[in-house]
């Protein structure tokens, strides 16, 4: 059983040893057709309307709010809201979110290299430092750790479940999850 969340932020237990947990917010989605176990799910993503998202409500009836469609595996056996009883006896969640991008980052930060020493006149700094070979290959290998892209990549962890409050559809999951706080994500039942 799939649902789609939204990140709180962190926070921790009342008990002693404290515990850090993460704070999920399970949105109010609608169930539109089921085959098979799966289901296409409509749910309120925060993002602007476009003509094909028009048509997907019309031909549902869906309110204004839900205005985003994706595929989940779902209790439900036919359409209407998206059941969340499984999540008052799960265990464990293996949450999916995209992890917070850091853009064009260059190699000390994005593989943690240490660098060069940091005094007595060296013309080292931040850089990277030498990334070929001698005669023979003649070229850089592939997969050579380089300045790049850092993060916004998609990020699952298995996290077990502190509490859930079904009234106000929030899961407290110990530890933490990737993504910034107010980011959507998916978790599944996974025990």
């Amino acid at each position: 059983m799939e649902y789609i969340v939204e990140k709180i932020g962190m926070s921790r237990t009342i008990t002693v040893p404290a515990k850090p947990v993460t704070l999920l917010r399970v949105l109010d989605a609608q169930v539109c057709e089921v085959n098979d176990g799966k289901a296409i799910v409509a749910y309120n993503s925060g993002k602007k309307m476009n003509k094909a998202i028009e048509g997907q409500q019309k031909k549902y009836n869906l309110p204004a709010e839900f205005n985003r469609f994706v595929t989940l595996d779902v209790v439900n056996a036919e359409a209407g809201e998206l059941d969340i009883t499984p999540l008052t006896e799960a265990s464990i969640l293996k949450t999916t979110f995209n992890t917070k991008g850091r853009g064009f980052s260059g190699a000390m930060k994005r593989w943690n290299f240490g660098g060069g020493p940091a005094s007595h006149g060296h013309r080292f700094g931040r850089r990277t430092g030498s990334i070929g070979n001698a005669e023979w290959p003649g070229r850089v290998m592939k997969g050579k750790k380089m300045p790049g892209q850092y993060g916004n990549t998609q990020n699952s962890v298995k996290n077990e479940i502190v509490s859930f409050d079904a009234e106000n559809k929030i899961i407290a999951v110990l530890g933490s999850v990737s993504g910034a706080n107010g980011s959507l994500g998916r978790v599944k039942v996974a025990k």
